[in-house]
């Protein structure tokens, strides 16, 4: 890991994810680049008008002042900070960002209080997660102490979802984390026997060339009337410390999750979640 990405609004939630930046990068031995946003109205930037450019001047230093004074923080004490106020409005241009400094990971705050409801219904979260090509972790909390020890990655087990499968992977042994596979088994999702979900299970782990480190007695059989309640609930019940997600760009969540959270994962979900792109 090289860079990590922390796009900044001066929320207490930015502040969160920059926390939690700087000790992954104090683990990684790596440097952080810190990202405002301005979204000036490309009308104010292109006139001519010296009033105009005066004011759009002002707007850019004032923005530069308060973001100095945001990175005062202690916890950044001792690491390399890249900082970049940049005149975006397009949320997909983040990626853009993270590619010119050549960062590994986007380091992103969630609002509100409703658990996940911020990152997956229209926010400039979700906007950032579905575009990135790049793994997006996503905070809600402070987490002074943050650490990836377990992490849960629910599948479906079809074959489309084996290159995602093998990005959790690396990124999930790159901390020395463990990880969890679950399968939830839904009413609405169709019957599969035992042995039908066995042999599907199986050929996924060949597939993804897992099978040394996977063996089917690891794959967890969670029943629940929702995939999402499922995976909030099993992911607290083995005390996960994240979720790992996959996504579909601008489709949204893999149809594993039928396009959307739920509302019941929306509104409880209260771990770190790792969006990959498929």
């Amino acid at each position: 890991m090289k860079k990590i990405l922390v796009p900044i609004d001066f929320s207490d939630n930015s502040d969160y994810a920059l926390e939690v930046a700087a000790q992954l990068a104090k683990k990684f031995n790596t440097e952080l680049v810190a990202l405002h946003m301005m979204g000036l109205s490309q009308a104010v930037i292109t006139k001519e008008d010296s009033k105009e450019v005066m004011e759009a001047m002002f707007y850019m230093k004032l923005a530069e002042k308060r973001f100095n004074e945001f990175l005062d923080k202690p916890y950044l004490d001792g690491l390399k900070v890249h900082t970049t106020v940049q005149n975006y409005k397009q949320f997909h241009e983040i990626d853009h960002v993270a590619q010119e400094f050549d960062c590994d990971l986007i380091v992103m705050g969630s609002h509100g209080s409703s658990g996940l409801k911020e990152v997956f219904v229209g926010s400039n979260t979700e906007k950032v997660v579905r575009n990135s090509e790049r793994p997006v972790l996503v905070i809600k909390n402070r987490a002074k102490n943050f650490n990836l020890e377990k992490v849960v990655f629910a599948s479906s087990f079809d074959r489309e979802i084996i290159p995602v499968f093998q990005k959790v992977k690396k990124f999930v042994n790159t901390f020395g984390a463990k990880l969890e596979l679950v399968y939830i088994n839904t009413p609405g999702d169709g019957f599969r026997s035992t042995k039908e979900m066995n042999n599907k299970i199986l050929q996924f782990l060949l597939e993804s060339k897992a099978a040394n480190d996977f063996q089917l007695s690891d794959i967890i059989s969670y029943n629940a009337y929702t995939v999402e309640e499922g995976v909030f609930d099993f992911s607290h019940q083995v005390q996960a410390d994240a979720i790992a997600m996959p996504t579909h760009g601008r489709k949204g969540l893999a149809h594993f999750f039928s396009g959307s959270i739920s509302e019941d994962l929306v509104n409880h979900a209260d771990l770190p979640v790792i969006t990959f792109k498929i």
